[in-house]
């Protein structure tokens, strides 16, 4: 039965790394970090003080007005959304409003936001509550304010799924084409939870690395270390990713620049824990074997993949038990990375940026490396780069991996255009 394709005609984002998509895929292949030591006077008083900061600050970018009805979440999905509307090639009315849409995720929404209108709340009382504060704080402004911008009209969705959102966002956008209910979708995530309370929590409940977070702490840039034997933990990021996905013909009518097709995603769920991944990786398995049947493609044809891998002791693991049992005897000729080395982990915003990553991967035929990995854990058996390397030519496919709290698992695949 035939069906329409989809394929990847736009990119944009913002992140620890770099301010768009050509200085973070450049800071990615370089393997240069995101991490630094936080500076605000709040982190003193934090057991964890590090973290992987947006390189560029999006008040910077945005049209000053614009910039303040905006939680910093949305403020990142709109720099990185006008970049690939632009990068498109969409933005002189080349799309009907009536057939696009909006799939772009948060897995907090804008918390600094609810947080700060709490404080003035608690401090001056109600009437110093900005009447903003709700159309900032929920979860899916960042989407509706890329619809205002580009003019949606065919839907705007918000995916919450946790650290699974970003490549949630991907794969309902990539349905949405198919069931012919748009023909172009902006897809991706955000997440802007550099704040006390999410920071203290996510410490609290032991999941951030403490590592270099002391007074003598030593250097940020080596913390995030996926699968090392001696990660404890991952490192907050945030930023945002956005990717314009486009149904092949639409797209070649136009002559548009195509990057790579989304080949097929698979989403499934743990149903194990509330925080930890089923330790034996059954649920990410599942999401994994489903996206390559939604693809049609055999485990010989990945080249890539783009793990979640956040520098946790227990999930790396799972992955990389996840890998082997989709792939088999395959897996040991794929190039496996986790970029979160570099970036930290953007919750929501992480599967968008990894996503982006995996396109530029195939486009480029490189795999950025992973950093920080000097004793590889024996419980993983991946073929893990340190330095960037190249990959194969002809016809290849890659998978962008995720997972989160609530037992999400989201797996999507790309391959090369043809």
């Amino acid at each position: 039965m035939s069906r329409r394709r989809v394929v990847v005609t736009g990119l944009g984002t913002t992140s620890p790394v770099g301010g768009d998509v050509a200085s973070t895929w450049e800071a990615l292949v370089a393997g240069r970090s995101g991490v630094r030591r936080l500076e605000q006077d709040w982190a003193e008083a934090l057991p964890v003080k590090i973290a992987a900061s947006a390189a560029v600050d999006p008040t910077d970018v945005l049209e000053r007005v614009r910039a303040r009805r905006l939680d910093r979440s949305a403020q990142l999905a709109m720099v990185a959304a006008m970049e690939a509307w632009a990068h498109s090639g969409l933005s002189d009315g080349g799309a009907d409003p009536e057939r696009l849409g909006v799939a772009v995720a948060s897995g907090i929404g804008g918390v600094t936001t609810l947080l700060s209108n709490y404080d003035a709340l608690k401090e001056k009382g109600p009437r110093r509550v900005s009447p903003l504060a709700v159309p900032m704080l929920m979860p899916n402004a960042p989407a509706a304010n890329i619809s205002l911008y580009v003019g949606a009209r065919a839907g705007v969705h918000t995916p919450v799924s946790a650290c699974a959102s970003g490549n949630e966002g991907v794969a309902l956008a990539l349905d949405q084409i198919r069931l012919g209910r748009a023909d172009v979708m902006l897809a991706g995530g955000t997440e802007a939870a550099i704040h006390p309370l999410p920071m203290a929590a996510f410490a609290n409940m032991m999941a951030l690395s403490k590592t270099a977070s002391g007074e003598d702490g030593g250097d940020p840039t080596t913390v995030s270390r996926p699968w090392d034997i001696g990660r404890d933990g991952f490192v907050l990021g945030e930023g945002a990713g956005v990717l314009v996905l486009e149904e092949l013909e639409h797209a070649q009518a136009r002559g548009a620049r195509i990057y790579a097709e989304v080949l097929g995603a698979g989403i499934t769920n743990d149903a194990h824990d509330i925080a930890q991944p089923d330790p034996e990786g059954r649920g990410g398995t599942r999401a994994i074997q489903r996206a390559l049947e939604d693809a049609r493609i055999a485990p010989a044809d990945v080249a890539h993949v783009n793990a979640h891998a956040t520098s946790t002791p227990q999930g790396d693991v799972a992955e990389g038990l996840m890998i082997h049992a989709t792939l088999g005897k395959h897996a040991d000729e794929v190039v496996v990375t986790s970029t979160k080395s570099m970036t930290g982990h953007l919750l929501g915003g992480a599967g968008a940026l990894e996503s982006i990553a995996t396109v530029l991967a195939i486009h480029h035929r490189i795999s950025p490396p992973t950093i920080n990995l000097d004793h590889l854990d024996p419980a993983v058996e991946l073929d893990i780069p340190t330095t960037a390397r190249e990959l194969r030519s002809g016809d290849i496919a890659a998978l962008n991996n995720s997972f989160g709290f609530g037992g999400a698992n989201v797996a999507v695949a790309f391959g090369s255009p043809s």
